[in-house]
């Protein structure tokens, strides 16, 4: 893999000020992103969250999913903590791209669950790569994560890879009533640590910012 650092830039947005990273897979022609708030280089493990790409979730609010609120919970986290990376990553629908995350999502309407509708369009349940990561990562300075994510796979995947993960930090954020089969699917069938949901309740007539979550649950 040849991985071609293109340039970065500020990014402010609203939860802080981060430095984004544009990187191109030369071999695939696939453009990558990272993320930094603060000093990242160094040997102290850093917060880290791996962030598949996710239009319908991180772009059009989708709750079908968890992935715009993971991303925005692990932009607050990195901001509180004062140094972080997020690597952001071009896998729309667990690598089977947009157009046909759309035809699983019909074939979810119509009964199947997240992992029956990606085989039955004749794909793996996940076909994510994560191989970019430590290369982005070393030229980032990041020597050791803190990783978060509810993937154990992930986890799996990364240490093959080289990667030095110090610690797996929960990312249990957004199940709504949208999403709560898609998440129970992911915890039965992709092995991701997550609690069910035992109780949803709406959150107060605006009580929360555009930019916090519209419906919270309890968990046992």
């Amino acid at each position: 893999m040849t991985l071609r650092f293109v340039d970065a830039c500020r990014l402010p947005n609203r939860f802080g000020e981060f430095t984004l990273h544009g990187f191109e897979d030369e071999a695939t022609g696939i453009e990558h992103l990272a993320l930094t708030h603060g000093d990242v280089t160094g040997e102290a493990p850093v917060l880290a969250r791996i962030h598949s790409e996710c239009l319908t979730g991180d772009g059009l609010f989708s709750e079908r999913c968890d992935c715009g609120y993971q991303l925005e919970a692990a932009m607050r986290r990195i901001v509180d903590e004062g140094r972080g990376v997020i690597l952001y990553l071009r896998q729309e629908g667990r690598g089977i791209g947009l157009l046909n995350k759309i035809r699983a999502y019909k074939l979810q309407d119509q009964g199947a669950d997240t992992v029956e509708a990606n085989e039955l369009l004749g794909f793996p349940a996940d076909m994510r790569d994560f191989s970019i990561c430590k290369p982005m990562l070393d030229h980032l300075g990041v020597r050791a994560v803190r990783l978060m994510t509810n993937n154990p796979r992930k986890l799996d995947s990364l240490a093959d890879l080289g990667l030095h993960i110090v610690e797996r930090v929960p990312l249990q954020v957004g199940r709504n009533p949208h999403n709560t089969a898609y998440l129970d699917t992911k915890a039965a069938k992709l092995g991701h640590l997550m609690k069910p949901a035992k109780a949803y309740r709406p959150a107060p007539p605006d009580a929360q910012g555009a930019d916090e979550v519209a419906v919270s649950c309890q968990v046992q």
